[in-house]
């Protein structure tokens, strides 16, 4: 199972935000970005409890993040 997670930082904390989140197990991909979102992230998890816990334990519990929003990747 797949995701994208849109993750907003604090401000002036993008690239402290992208390097930690770049450590996380499951992330396989994550770049900063310009626009509504300042880091996106591409995760890998094998059920949706272990997305849930990789969101929400892992990502949302890195400093500088104010918030995140999931996509499930379809195809």
């Amino acid at each position: 199972m797949e995701a994208l997670v849109y993750i907003r930082a604090d401000p002036g904390k993008s690239l402290d935000v992208l390097s930690a989140v770049k450590k996380i197990q499951g992330v396989k991909e994550a770049y900063a970005t310009t626009g509504r979102f300042d880091v996106v992230a591409r995760i890998e998890a094998a059920d949706l409890k272990a997305l849930g816990d990789a969101v929400v334990k892992r990502i949302q519990g890195v400093k500088g993040v104010r918030g995140t929003e999931t996509s499930m990747i379809v195809a």
